[in-house]
């Protein structure tokens, strides 16, 4: 009876401590706050690749850290696109955004904002020369402005003016410099940075006709935005927030060689210059496992569904082969990048459940290419000849060794060409993911040219590495290929 109440009372306190454990594992995970970001827009949230690697650094960053340091919760940041950010709230993925973002009355129906925590303006960036200081002076101009941005509805308000909206700055400045857009509206502290790398832009500020500050935006009816802005308050109060401001844009930019005083400003010829991204190669090369880790789970999850797919098509039960090819028909009829943003947003929103960009992305590829191959295979099975089928029946053998002892093998053998096709389009389409924030070989390149002001070099450079991936997979093949038809 002793030995009964002493295990009891040991099981009582196991039971007791793990149950401690988990209450203090959800207590560390409710005090941990996740910011989303658009990391390509210094010197508000960026990375500096040959200091801080895979940190996301910059302006808001520190406000960020600085807040919820003082209310007591651990800060992770994520990245992603600008025009991703809102529904990244909405869905719940994250529980702040910072990212120089104006509370326009459009965003505040579906978010919530802190107070302005800095205000800045506008400015028109265009190439030297061009006269183009004022509002009026873009009438009848293409102008080019940041998809999602303040200065995207700014530039709605000004007459006979042609809308541009781009993805991220760095477009809108190569537009400008091909003479596809006249001019850019951008932030003033940000087209510091870019005409001092760019000796062939100019920017003139203009004046701001309503509200125009940055603030921290939460989802609807969030309980964090008093607290934030006793913080804020406070910081603002104590000189904190203008030290910050100071620290990063007043930080040294990369200058590009003036023109001498007796020479007038010319357009740069075509010019490039690889050694800027030399100290950021460890950041680009090791977005390499990322692209390779990602293509090859979706390529292997996407071959095994594949399979299922294609047996359900040749299936003599109705409903299999009705759903087999009524699922083709949706993933070959929609496009990729929209069957990716509804995983990644919509599961977290729909499921509660918040699967990593990561995930979402192999998930949406696994889905997508068993789509594909489900069609190559299903035309292996049928180019397999009708007797071999005919054979094993007449013997006996059960259908499910029958398929996949002689079937199969013949039908891979056969479209193994096709496979390989496949899996090339899938290791380029894999540069997709970088729109939900991975930091793949594309995204890593695009930051790093935010980061120094630059658009051609690292693109360049990581399409060689692209292309070094494709020609080594395509000779895998080919060997694979000559040592199959060796052996049949």
């Amino acid at each position: 009876m002793k030995r009964f109440k002493l295990r009891s009372m040991v099981a009582i306190a196991i039971a007791i401590a793990f149950s401690l454990i988990a209450i203090a594992s959800y207590a560390q995970a409710n005090k941990t706050l996740t910011l989303a970001t658009s990391p390509d827009y210094p010197p508000y949230e960026f990375k500096d690749t040959a200091v801080s690697g895979n940190e996301i650094i910059g302006f808001d960053i520190d406000i960020a850290k600085y807040i919820t340091k003082e209310l007591g919760y651990e800060l992770k940041v994520i990245g992603m696109d600008f025009n991703g950010l809102i529904p990244a709230l909405q869905a719940k993925r994250a529980d702040l955004v910072m990212a120089g973002m104006t509370p326009t009355a459009e965003r505040k129906k579906n978010v919530d904002f802190s107070d302005l925590y800095y205000e800045a303006q506008n400015t028109i960036v265009a190439k030297k020369g061009s006269n183009l200081t004022k509002p009026e002076d873009l009438t009848g101009k293409k102008v080019g402005v940041q998809l999602g941005s303040i200065q995207q509805e700014a530039v709605k308000k000004m007459a006979g003016v042609q809308l541009a909206p781009l993805n991220k700055i760095p477009d809108i400045i190569q537009e400008i410099k091909a003479n596809r857009l006249a001019a850019g509206v951008i932030e003033d502290t940000v087209a510091t940075g870019y005409a001092a790398a760019n000796p062939d832009l100019e920017f003139n500020t203009i004046p701001n006709t309503e509200e125009s500050g940055s603030a921290i935006a939460f989802p609807k009816g969030s309980t964090l935005v008093p607290e934030f802005n006793r913080v804020l308050q406070q910081m603002k109060a104590s000189g904190q927030i203008k030290e910050l401001a100071t620290k990063w844009f007043s930080r040294p930019i990369a200058q590009a060689e003036p023109t001498p005083a007796n020479q007038p400003a010319v357009a740069p010829k075509f010019k490039l210059d690889f050694g800027k991204i030399v100290p950021s190669l460890p950041y680009i090369l090791s977005g390499i496992w990322v692209t390779l880790t990602f293509t090859l789970l979706s390529a292997f999850l996407g071959f095994l569904w594949g399979i299922v797919l294609s047996l359900f098509k040749i299936s003599s039960i109705k409903p299999l082969a009705w759903f087999g090819t009524a699922y083709t028909s949706i993933f070959r009829g929609t496009p990729l990048i929209l069957q990716l943003t509804l995983v990644y947003f919509a599961t977290a929103q729909l499921t509660g459940y918040n699967i990593s960009a990561l995930q979402a992305g192999v998930i949406t590829f696994s889905l997508n290419s068993g789509a594909y191959i489900s069609e190559t295979i299903r035309a292996g099975i049928q180019a397999v000849d009708k007797g071999q089928k005919e054979a094993a029946e007449s013997l006996g053998v059960p259908y499910k060794q029958m398929m996949g002892d002689i079937i199969l093998p013949q039908a891979l053998k056969n479209i193994l060409p096709a496979l390989v096709n496949e899996s090339i389009a899938l290791l380029k389409d894999s540069a997709l993911v970088s729109v939900i924030g991975v930091e793949d070989l594309l995204r890593r390149a695009t930051i790093v040219g935010a980061e120094k002001y630059i658009y051609f070099e690292p693109l360049i450079f990581v399409g060689a590495i692209y292309y070094l991936m494709v020609l080594s997979l395509t000779w895998g093949a080919n060997v694979l290929e000559r040592r199959l038809q060796t052996s049949s």
